[in-house]
């Protein structure tokens, strides 16, 4: 059987079908919606209507796409309008994203050694520290875990006795204080500090008597204090091998009384209470320093915490070693920057038989240094060869400072030490020396209180022209220079004449023995700037006569600035080198010795 096909079946179904007469005004397909109409004319096609031309089609078609394209503009373009804020959003997101991953990806591969021998200041990079608040609070935590709370100090007045001095030459600032004081104990409790500063990247001052002159403890980026105050002990006395094991907070003077009983001392003689730790950094001398020299000489090795918490030793306890680089040397005179001293081995001295002093006053400042100098050229060994002008003298008797009345005139007081015979001879010299040289009176001790009394004046020097200040505002700036011993009575003579035109009340002393001297100068807040360029002028003058900028006081913060006309700017610029071998985060008294970071505008005096 033939199975019917597909036409006979349409047919079939639509002769069953009803007829429905649409009429044309029933319905109007135009106004039915596009898909409903022709779902419409689908579904129910009309066979007797007539199809559209073909250019119709093409019209309508045309029309429809380009309001098709329109509506797509319009919605585009509110999109725009619409998401323009978070489509930057969007951006700066990623360029932030691809920046810090570039970064962090950078950090995983270090920058390669530099390959020069020096750094110059324009090559370092900013230095960056972390003293924030969160940051130091939570450091204060870590540092009472390590030295107990009661040796962690935030109080405001301690805070500021760790930011400066009335006798320093550098004013406090009162931006310039420690976040907080610590007291450690040991070398190891050091270290501890060490380390916790080092990984938080917090900066770090050294404090030991607080007696030095040039800023060297002004806390210029805040940070931590660590005061050695509790390191105060005689660890050991070797009298047979001439040496003493100390702490850093040890005092020069205590430990010549303790040393004193076995027969022995320490040489080196700063003013009154210094401390060990604070002689070596800035490689201080004192009165003894014509015969005995500079503490360079008088430190055997040295016990030294670095800047990430290593802790070091320079030497074992020989007089004299040649192994390797001279470590000693390097953090003597370094000023806390490269290192924090916890222990020094010093070498000690016999104490001479007898001892002796002699005073002799001259006409003028120029005729006394004019005889330390031939004193000096003629080999008489005395043990001490110290100067104090007329105003010196002067400021001496006004401040009743020492019992006794002083002749108001440039004086030269000699210090003898040897064998009885020895110093009668060395006073004999001397004594025809000063005359020859225009000395208008000669006055040595016949015993030791007059030996004592005698010598009080040199001691009392500074504390006699604090005594001198008019009122509360007056400060005391103390500066020293060193020339050529031949050059000394001119560069004397030059800083007495250029104090007396200032008008400022102002004092020659210093160790002329071996070419070195100090102006003292009374000035207040109006009188600063004349105080300044009376300085300026005398380290110019000593540089010229082929000197140095300081003698014995250090560089700090007021002579870091001249270090480069005395010695060149390569010469400080290998000093900065070895400051970031030994510190790299720059995290050890900053600012002192060598600049880290570049001079604002004018703050660098014209040379």
């Amino acid at each position: 059987m033939m199975r019917p096909s597909w036409v006979s079946l349409s047919r079939t179904v639509l002769q069953r079908q009803p007829v429905r007469t649409v009429q044309a005004h029933s319905i109007d397909n135009d106004r039915l919606p596009l898909r409903f109409s022709r779902g419409f004319s689908a579904a129910r096609p009309r066979l007797d209507e007539k199809r559209p031309s073909f250019m119709s089609q093409l019209y309508e078609s045309t029309q429809q796409r380009i309001q098709r394209e329109r509506a797509e503009q319009e919605r585009y373009s509110q999109y725009q309008t619409r998401s323009m804020g978070s489509r930057f959003m969007g951006t700066l997101f990623v360029v932030v994203f691809f920046s810090a991953g570039s970064y962090y990806l950078g950090t995983l591969r270090p920058a390669p050694p530099p390959s020069s021998s020096t750094t110059p200041l324009a090559e370092l990079p900013p230095v960056q520290h972390n003293t924030s608040v969160a940051n130091l609070q939570a450091a204060w935590a870590d540092f009472v875990a390590i030295l107990g709370r009661e040796h962690v100090s935030t109080d405001e007045q301690d805070l500021v006795s760790h930011s400066g001095s009335d006798w320093s030459s550098y004013s406090r600032k009162e931006n310039e204080k420690p976040f907080i004081v610590l007291y450690p104990s040991t070398t190891e409790e050091v270290s501890k500090i060490m380390k916790v500063c080092h990984e938080r990247v917090i900066p770090v001052t050294a404090y030991s008597g607080g007696t030095s002159l040039e800023g060297h403890y002004a806390p210029t980026r805040g940070g931590v204090c660590i005061d050695f105050r509790r390191m105060n002990q005689v660890l050991a006395v070797h009298k047979e091998d001439l040496d003493a094991v100390v702490q850093p907070a040890v005092g020069w003077e205590e430990l010549n009384e303790r040393l004193s009983a076995d027969g022995l001392f320490f040489p080196p003689d700063p003013g009154p209470g210094a401390m060990i730790g604070g002689m070596v950094g800035t490689g201080c001398s004192g009165t003894n320093a014509y015969r005995y020299g500079t503490m360079r000489e008088w430190v055997a090795s040295l016990t030294v915490v670095l800047a990430d918490g290593t802790v070091i030793k320079t030497r074992q306890r020989p007089k004299k070693s040649s192994a390797g680089y001279d470590l000693t040397r390097l953090f003597i005179g370094s000023e806390g920057t490269l290192g924090l001293v916890t222990e020094a081995t010093l070498k000690l001295a016999i104490k001479p038989q007898s001892q002796s002093v002699a005073v002799a006053s001259f006409p003028s400042v120029h005729h006394a240094a004019d005889c330390a100098r031939r004193v000096v050229e003629q080999g008489i060994p005395v043990a001490g060869l110290e100067i104090l002008d007329d105003v010196q003298m002067r400021c001496i008797n006004a401040s009743g400072a020492t019992r006794r009345h002083w002749a108001e005139a440039p004086t030269l007081f000699f210090k003898f030490a040897g064998t009885p015979s020895g110093v009668k001879e060395q006073i004999g010299m001397v004594q025809k020396l000063a005359k020859a040289t225009g000395g208008r009176s000669f006055e040595f001790a016949r015993d030791n209180n007059e030996m004592q009394e005698l010598w009080s004046a040199r001691k009392d020097a500074l504390w006699s022209i604090m005594a001198m200040r008019r009122d509360e505002n007056d400060r005391v700036w103390t500066t020293d220079v060193a020339v050529p011993i031949s050059r000394l009575p001119d560069i004397v003579e030059a800083t007495k004449k250029d104090l007396v035109q200032s008008g400022l009340l102002a004092g020659i002393c210093g160790h002329v023995g071996d070419g070195n001297f100090h102006a003292i100068l009374l000035f207040n807040e109006k009188e600063k700037h004349l105080a300044e360029q009376v300085v300026h002028r005398m380290v110019k003058n000593a540089v010229a006569m082929e000197g140095t900028v300081t003698g014995e006081h250090g560089v700090g913060l007021i002579k870091r600035d001249y270090l480069p006309h005395e010695l060149g700017d390569s010469a400080v610029d290998t000093m900065r080198r070895l400051k970031l071998a030994l510190d790299p985060l720059c995290l050890l008294n900053s600012d002192k010795v060598v600049r880290i970071e570049r001079p604002l505008p004018g703050e660098v005096k014209e040379w």
